[in-house]
């Protein structure tokens, strides 16, 4: 039995500190023997995750071990949070405990400024959300989401959003307001900037860009291209018998990739065809196939002529020494590694030239393409922010060279 006294003489943090240093040294002959009890332990932590059907990923987290550190510390006998105490006072002291913890945050944003930038999504409830986040060199972090489904996101009505956050946390530290590139952001960034003009509207480079790649998509050639990979691959996919005699002759790999944009998967999955070329030619031109039912059916033949027809692997190869340059940048810009301000010109500029080198310098194969590139990209140029873009640059980086 543990008695009051061990409250006070023991406590979690001391544990989890005193463990968090010694977490490196080598094990001793009785961690040794304890190999069995730490067994037995695991298999009920298992069965709690395989019985609720939680995902395994919680595994990993820090605060996972230092939970475990924490029960061990208490020793036998610790009872169970009830239900209501997670659901109501633990919750609210772990605001309280995120709340500090984003002191320094804000301690940042009076010494370098910080960017706001707001993102808007779809639940599955068909809910039209808006996130507001602050972006500073000490990270980013979500300052409020709003529910907008009760009225049209209209230009006025965004600036009244944005204005209201620039009003709540102080407009004498923002550098910049960031945000898509719709017409009703144009509208509500433009009203920003008439409002306050220390401020900068900043369009996204990452929105820009997948705007670029839907564009791109949209010629004749690629969307011709694209139509016909999703229709083998919707095929292929919609049969268990084709799908099992995919992974048969692949090994095992699967043709759809995901990505974070609609255009990077289509890109991601065209590069994945490309690459099972030979599997799939073996597969559409096999003895299995021929005997299989569905290879009789019309959809099954339309599939069979876009596998061996070689203008559709050609289109696939121009498609991605087009597409291929430009995802690398939007893949560099949409990192949180370093500030991208400064960056990004730079990286469009090598975009640009590797598609003309990997053409040979062949105008007519990339004219068209690139003509949506500046007009896109002019965009971006024609904000404001272009010009300060190498001067943010410098001054992160020399901020960052002061601190350290």
């Amino acid at each position: 039995m543990r008695g009051q006294m061990d409250v006070f003489m023991k406590r979690p943090e001391t544990t989890i500190t005193r463990n968090k240093k010694e977490k490196l040294r080598q094990q001793n002959i009785k961690e040794a023997c304890n190999k069995e009890a730490v067994r037995r332990v695991h298999r009920y932590i298992a069965r709690w995750f395989y019985q609720d059907g939680i995902p395994l990923n919680p595994v990993r987290l820090k605060s996972f071990q230092e939970m475990l550190w924490a029960v061990g510390s208490f020793g036998p006998n610790l009872p169970a949070p009830t239900y209501h105490a997670l659901r109501v006072p633990f919750l609210n002291e772990e605001l309280e405990y995120t709340k500090d913890l984003l002191k320094g945050h804000k301690e940042q944003w009076k010494k370098y400024g910080y960017s706001i930038t707001s993102d808007a999504w779809t639940d599955k409830r068909q809910q039209s959300i808006i996130n507001f986040l602050v972006n500073s060199p000490a990270g980013t972090m979500l300052l409020k989401s709003i529910d907008a489904s009760d009225y049209v996101k209209t230009g006025e009505k965004m600036f009244e959003l944005l204005d209201g956050i620039v009003e709540e946390i102080g407009e004498q530290n923002v550098v910049q307001v960031v945000i898509d590139n719709g017409s009703n952001y144009v509208l509500a960034g433009k009203l920003l900037m008439e409002k306050r003009p220390n401020l900068f509207w900043t369009p996204c480079a990452a929105h820009c860009l997948d705007l670029m790649l839907e564009d791109i998509g949209k010629l004749p050639l690629i969307q011709k291209t694209i139509k016909s990979a999703i229709s083998l691959v919707s095929f292929t996919y919609s049969h268990s018998s084709t799908l099992s005699m995919l992974r048969q002759f692949t090994n095992g790999k699967e043709l759809v990739r995901h990505a974070v944009t609609r255009f990077a998967t289509s890109f991601l999955s065209l590069e994945r065809l490309y690459k099972e070329k030979g599997n799939l030619r073996r597969m559409f031109t096999s003895d299995e196939w021929v005997r299989n039912k569905l290879s009789r059916e019309a959809k099954e033949r339309e599939a069979t002529k876009i596998v061996i027809r070689p203008s559709f692997w050609n289109h696939v190869k121009y498609t991605l020494k087009i597409m291929g340059p430009l995802i690398r940048v939007l893949r560099h810009i949409d990192g949180e590694k370093k500030p991208q301000m400064g960056y990004i010109y730079e990286a469009m500029e090598k975009a640009k030239e590797c598609i003309k080198k990997t053409f040979s310098n062949d105008v007519r194969k990339y004219s068209e393409v690139f003509k949506i590139v500046d007009n896109r990209w002019n965009c971006q140029l024609h904000c404001p922010l272009h010009a300060a873009g190498h001067f943010l640059k410098l001054f992160y980086e020399c901020n960052e060279w002061l601190v350290g």
